[in-house]
């Protein structure tokens, strides 16, 4: 029996085990015909495809499961660029499928786009599917591609004429070979074993864990490993979330707005354990200033993010999971008292954090934007909650006070720094999480970018609670103020779309606040209203060595008047 190319490619997506399709698909990719309908899966119609696309981002990094994008031809293909981007960059795993014009390629008809051409700087790899016989291959190999190795966006590009074609079906393909792409899952004995000598000689150690720790699914193997060493442990901002932060070697995020001790333990360590993490240059800082006393053991899945940056001793290419698998065997064999002769490390950390502790100045009458996010996150912890952020100040502060149990619960954009990415990173992990408390900690700023699919939350009675907090301007930029900038009234707009709006203007409406948008059913916008003028601290100068960490603040020697965390 024949059928169209829309229902093989339904077909092979079952067969894919996709459950949730985000998007905002239109005749090219469809068909006069809707084959969806007689498939086992959710769609999520957007209002923008860029909501769709980090929607799939946002459900890939808490499910680990492929996210899946459907967009018609043109510019449903050109609006996903940013967030194919900021996928790339972040190493998330997702398909898009794109409608394309029948038989016009290249006559620059009505909603022609070069998807193939556009999405080639901003994926992992993409295809054209030429003929209906090849679409179930396509899709083997679009989802293999996407979620192997280093994970990342894969565009498939369907003609019109392709989906309409009816066609015998021979079933799916139950494995895949992709010529010149075998990425390498186990690592090299000999250069583990080096790594674990290394490890076992150190005496002022640090692990440094970035988002591979989490794409590999890793979080169990890097507590083994921190537990058998007892090595402190800091985190990227991607890579939050791959150890408690209850954990007694938990050291906090690093980075250019990272904690200040978890910062000069890279910069006094002997041995740096980089496992995941690729060296971006808002952690080191100048590059060619970075690790320069220490010796340095680095593992990750990509080749090219080895030896990129930063010298290393050992490198290790391999699947983290992997690797720490064989690296916590030799270490089990090492004869050491890991902790005693750690204590004058341990008491080295000690002290850079009584000298300078995270900490802001709460004064009389105005919400600090600080205390706000804490109390956020304070009164949510017992939800275990999924924590979106846009980006900018809120992010940042949402990352140095944030208490995760578990992994897969923190989504944030990290090298692209997408403003607007909280919000539909938010719905994709409610989608996929309906009964679970997903939060988006976003700024005023931030969140207008993609604010418009209020409408999808309510669609599909997705509960979201988003927290603007509001200082009336873009004050990451620079730290420096861009001037008031008008901003709607986030209760009415709420309103407008049916969703629940509170607004909070005083630090003793906070609590109340908070508790309130948790308790609500569906979804919420809590306006908090913070004093404007505040900086993220600490802070490295963007193109400083990391050792400028030293500018942080100095210590307040008079505490009654703060809020010491």
């Amino acid at each position: 029996m024949k059928i169209t190319g829309a229902e093989i490619l339904m077909k092979s997506l079952v067969e894919e085990g996709v459950a949730t399709i985000f998007g905002r698909p239109g005749g090219m990719i469809l068909t006069r015909t809707d084959p969806s309908s007689n498939h086992p899966m959710k769609h999520v119609l957007c209002r923008h495809e860029q909501v769709a696309t980090h929607a799939a981002e946002g459900y890939y990094k808490t499910t680990g499961k492929t996210g899946t994008v459907m967009v018609s031809a043109g510019s449903g293909v050109t609006n996903c660029v940013t967030a194919l981007t900021d996928a790339l960059v972040d190493s998330m795993a997702i398909v898009v499928l794109t409608g394309q014009l029948p038989g016009v390629m290249g006559w620059d008809a009505a909603q022609e786009a070069d998807a193939m051409g556009t999405a080639r700087g901003c994926t992992k790899h993409s295809f054209t599917g030429f003929t209906t016989e090849e679409i179930p291959r396509i899709i083997k190999e679009a989802y293999f591609i996407a979620r192997s190795g280093r994970p990342g966006p894969v565009l498939v590009d369907l003609p019109q004429a392709v989906m309409t074609d009816c066609v015998a079906y021979k079933g799916h393909p139950k494995s895949v070979a992709i010529r010149g792409y075998s990425p390498q899952v186990a690592g090299h004995p000999g250069q583990i074993k080096r790594a674990a000598d290394l490890i076992a000689h150190a005496r002022r150690p640090v692990i440094y864990g970035g988002g591979g720790i989490i794409h590999a699914d890793a979080s169990e193997e890097l507590r083994e490993l921190v537990e058998i060493t007892q090595i402190p442990t800091t985190l990227t901002l991607m890579g939050l979330g791959a150890l408690p932060t209850s954990h007694p070697l938990w050291l906090g995020m690093l980075g250019m707005h990272g904690l200040y001790w978890a910062n000069r333990c890279l910069i006094d360590a002997d041995l740096i354990v980089a496992i995941g993490s690729r060296f971006d240059d808002r952690v080191t800082g100048k590059a060619c200033e970075f690790g320069t006393h220490c010796k340095i053991i680095h593992v990750d899945i990509d080749p090219t993010s080895i030896q990129k940056h930063v010298k290393v001793d050992v490198p290790i290419v391999g699947d983290v999971r992997w690797v720490l698998r064989e690296l916590n065997k030799e270490l089990h064999k090492v004869e050491r008292d890991w902790a005693k002769d750690f204590e004058e490390w341990y008491g080295q950390i000690e002290a850079w954090k009584k000298q300078h502790p995270l900490r802001y100045e709460q004064r009389q009458g105005v919400i600090k934007p600080q205390y706000a996010i804490d109390m956020i996150l304070r009164l949510s912890e017992e939800y275990d909650p999924i924590i979106a952020t846009g980006v900018g100040q809120p992010q940042i502060w949402a990352a140095q006070f944030y208490r995760g149990r578990k992994p897969r619960r923190w989504v944030t954009s990290g090298g692209l720094g997408t403003m607007g990415y909280g919000f539909p990173a938010a719905l994709g992990a409610q989608a996929a999480f309906p009964d679970s408390l997903v939060l988006n900690i976003d700024g005023d700023g931030s969140v207008q970018v993609t604010l418009s699919d209020l409408s999808t939350l309510v669609d599909y009675k997705l509960p979201v609670k988003t927290f603007v907090i509001n200082n009336k301007c873009l004050g990451m930029v620079g730290q420096l103020p861009t001037g008031p900038m008008h901003q709607p009234d986030f209760v009415k707009l709420a309103e407008a779309y049916g969703v629940v709006g509170i607004r909070i203007e005083r630090p003793e409406e906070v609590k109340a606040g908070i508790e309130k948008a948790i308790s609500t059913p569906g979804p919420v916008v809590v306006d908090v209203v913070v004093e404007r003028e505040e900086n993220c601290l600490p802070t490295i100068p963007a193109g400083a060595a990391i050792t400028d960490i030293d500018r942080a603040p100095p210590p307040i020697p008079d505490k009654s008047s703060q809020a010491w965390h």
